[in-house]
């Protein structure tokens, strides 16, 4: 090889690197686009530009929703610690069986603390006031504190967002399955968490697809400079197969959503 060829190789593969480096694992990206390939129909659709009171509804009376041109946005309140300012936004329809969830996501805070959680097909324990249609016991959720979730509902939760990406603070991507009425969040892992670079940064619009497939949850999360992939299992706990999907902000979020679909298994 001639010399004075390697500087122009070394250019070539230094611009080559992002595009190598898109996808943190190739494991992860097989195991989601062999699910995606699936035969999915579309049972639920959202463009956020409408009235949202009309396929959702609301937990906590200190959160807004708002509807405009560029989506559907929720504000959660501003006060750090207190349960009252924490907001869920439910489907008022609720979901059979596997499920593809998409929509677009802008993140429009700048806060250091707290997440946004994905909330796949939640049922109420059934116990007590806790009935399996989480809707007849909204009164009960005023003040939308984490515990009243954990500790009452069976579903599939996955926290996201958390903290900027930048030198300093690594986001991360986690999941869990809530166990009603048994121990709170102890044993509700799903392993393993995620610590990706380069996502969720405020006002970076990013494409976010989650499919639950029997007891796996695959998700992809893009935006223009990355693809993430993340597969997380439930080994031990019963299965999730029914339930609403839900949009929490924790006290202090604020977030933009678009294109909220819900397809199932054809």
């Amino acid at each position: 090889m001639n010399i004075l060829s390697l500087p122009i190789i070394c250019l070539f593969l230094f611009c080559l690197l992002p595009f190598l480096v898109r996808a943190n694992s190739e494991s992860d990206k097989v195991a989601f686009e062999r699910v995606n390939n699936f035969r999915w129909s579309e049972v639920f659709m959202d463009t956020g530009t409408g009235n949202w009171r009309d396929q959702w509804f609301l937990d906590g009376e200190v959160g807004q929703v708002a509807n405009g041109a560029e989506g559907m946005k929720l504000t959660a309140g501003p006060e750090f610690k207190n349960d009252a300012h924490h907001m869920v936004l439910w489907t008022k329809e609720s979901f059979e069986g596997d499920l593809k969830i998409e929509y677009d996501y802008t993140r429009l805070d700048a806060e250091t603390r707290c997440v946004n959680i994905l909330y796949v097909q939640a049922t109420g324990s059934g116990l007590g006031p806790y009935s399996k249609d989480i809707m007849e016991w909204n009164e009960l959720r005023r003040i939308p504190a984490m515990r009243m979730y954990f500790n009452h509902m069976n579903t599939y939760h996955i926290s996201y967002a958390a903290f900027p990406n930048n030198e300093d603070t690594t986001s991360y991507i986690r999941a869990r399955r809530y166990k009603a009425d048994e121990s709170g969040l102890s044993g509700s892992d799903l392993k393993p968490d995620y610590f990706p670079v380069g996502l969720f940064e405020m006002g970076v619009p990013h494409k976010i697809t989650v499919i639950k497939r029997a007891r796996e949850l695959n998700i992809r999360v893009e935006n223009s400079n990355h693809v993430y992939y993340c597969r997380m299992a439930n080994t031990d706990a019963q299965e999730i197969l029914e339930g609403r999907i839900g949009l929490r902000h924790m006290y202090t979020r604020s977030s933009l959503y678009k294109n909220f679909r819900v397809s199932s298994l054809m």
